[in-house]
């Protein structure tokens, strides 16, 4: 038994605060306990006394965010809704509609879904029998979603968190606590039409956030397969070598083959073979050449999937979209659910100086993964024929391809190039501030304020009796209003309200009954 425990509770609130008066008994009342015990515990009581810190023993922390994760600030949030805004609106113009699952599934639920990654998910403590993690993404839920509900044909956004045990890096956007924007189509359809869709969508909404020079990088799982085959990869290790190769744009080539060859225990011949092909980018062209390539040919899968490659780019041609889609043999996308097209977008240069390219690099000798290094991912999927059946008891699949917007990084981007511009940020969307001229015209002040509300109109007043109106007016100007409803004795006995352009400083006196219709056409734009 710890002898501490037998001290009356008095005794330890004593020796730990000074507010409370020591009252230890003669050690005679405790049988066995010797005053060099008592001593000693009293020592270690004072050090954990010191080490708590503070004269009352309050505890002292830190007040910070937990690793990997970060609070916005207005201006931080003002810049997230307008990029939300233009995804959602991307989404809808092309008929999805939304659902949302909880941000916890059963364990079982998201085991065996991500390969390597796995490891990165956050496993929750038992809550009454159930054995719970945090959702790595939306992709293994909205599977889960339709098996459960027995849905074969839908077309759906979901925008909300993941959560990621990985090494956060915040300057680049990578966090454990982050949002994703997917989009995905699930139904049986003729080949490549939904797949070039989701392309589209990546091209408008990069194109539209203006984040800089973008990529979007295409490849078929069936056709790495196909190539794994014919280098001579043995079958059990088709998808440890996929997520090596997935690495690619993060490592040096060197480094990759290493670790195909020390870790995974490839051949360094087979080794060799794929490095010769992962470092092939194309287009149509390169999916032609590759359906005549001696040892290409030899595989079924990946002249089924370098078909598929054939069509995809004719329609991307009809999209408008191939001056940003590359066929790249290096793209891998590590996740084991991937069953057909795959692809990945990456910024290529945002606002900032591009990374120099190497001498080797311009003449077209470099090896695989030591190209020009590109600003980040910022978007990524593929098809998953497969992950739906994984769910359903009768093992019914249901066809689906979808992609996710990487939104943290789109907004570490605009964030970087908002301090960086003079251009000031809204952090609200109030149109008028009602003001006063002179004092005692709360009331009305708060009448016109009601009026504005009850139309519809966003207006603020400011909460003081009689504030002055440089005050009103400098606030408007450090929020950006717009415009300024001022009243004064003499506008409310003419029935009038001057309207003040905060930008020009320009005021006219605008009727009472045309004042709603006037704020509204001139902050139409705004």
């Amino acid at each position: 038994m710890n002898t501490l425990g037998m001290f009356p509770l008095r005794a330890c609130a004593g020796l730990v605060g000074r507010r409370s008066r020591m009252c230890i008994r003669s050690p005679h009342s405790f049988p066995g306990i010797t005053v060099a015990q008592i001593d000693e515990e009293v020592s270690k009581l004072l050090q954990l006394k010191a080490q708590l810190g503070g004269d009352d023993g309050k505890h002292q922390f830190v007040l910070k965010t937990a690793k990997g994760t970060r609070d916005y600030n207005p201006k931080q949030m003002a810049i997230r809704e307008k990029v939300f805004s233009t995804i959602t609106r991307c989404f809808k113009r092309h008929g999805a509609e939304t659902i949302d699952t909880p941000v916890f599934e059963l364990k079982e639920t998201l085991t065996g879904k991500y390969g390597e990654d796995s490891k990165l998910i956050y496993d929750l403590k038992d809550q009454g029998g159930e054995l719970l993690s945090l959702r790595y993404d939306l992709t293994v839920p909205f599977a889960r979603y339709l098996a459960m509900n027995k849905i074969t044909n839908i077309k759906r956004y979901h925008i909300a968190k993941v959560y990621r045990r990985d090494n956060p890096a915040m300057t680049r956007g990578r966090y454990r606590e982050f949002y994703q924007c997917d989009f995905d189509i699930a139904g049986q359809y003729d080949p490549m039409i939904p797949d070039a869709e989701c392309l589209k969508i990546v091209h408008e909404i990069l194109s539209e956030l203006d984040l800089g020079d973008f990529t979007i990088k295409v490849n078929d799982r069936r056709i790495l397969d196909g190539m794994f085959a014919v280098c001579g990869v043995p079958d059990d290790k088709f998808r440890t070598i996929c997520s090596t190769v997935d690495k690619l744009d993060k490592m040096a080539w060197v480094d990759v083959k290493k670790e195909m060859v020390n870790e995974k225990g490839l051949s360094e011949e087979a080794a060799d073979q794929i490095g010769e092909y992962v470092s092939m980018q194309g287009g149509m062209d390169l999916a032609e050449r590759l359906l005549q390539d001696q040892k290409m040919c030899q595989s079924k899968q990946a002249c089924a999937g370098l078909t598929d490659m054939k069509l995809l780019f004719t329609y991307l041609q009809l999209f408008q979209v191939t001056d940003k889609v590359v066929f790249d043999l290096s793209l891998a996308r590590g996740l084991d659910y991937y069953t057909g097209i795959i692809y990945e977008a990456v910024l290529t240069q945002a606002g900032v100086a591009p990374t120099p390219v190497s001498t080797e690099a311009q003449n077209g000798s470099s090896v695989p993964g030591e190209e020009s290094v590109s600003v980040g991912s910022v978007a990524g999927g593929g098809r998953y024929d497969g992950l739906v059946g994984m769910f359903d008891p009768k093992g019914r699949k249901v066809p689906c391809v979808g992609v996710s917007i990487g939104i943290e990084r789109v907004f570490s981007i605009m964030e970087q190039k908002a301090e960086a511009s003079a251009e000031k940020v809204r952090t609200t969307e109030v149109q008028v501030m009602v003001a006063s001229a002179q004092k005692n015209l709360l009331e009305e002040r708060l009448k016109l304020t009601t009026e504005l509300w009850n139309a519809s109109i966003k207006a603020e007043v400011m909460y003081k009796k009689n504030p002055k109106l440089l005050s009103q007016l400098q606030h408007c100007e450090d929020a950006g209003i717009p415009l300024v409803a001022i009243l004064g004795e003499q506008e409310l006995k003419d029935g009038v309200v001057k309207l003040r352009t905060v930008a020009t400083r320009e005021e006219v006196d605008v009727s009472r009954a045309d004042l709603v219709e006037e704020i509204k056409r001139r902050t139409s734009a705004v």
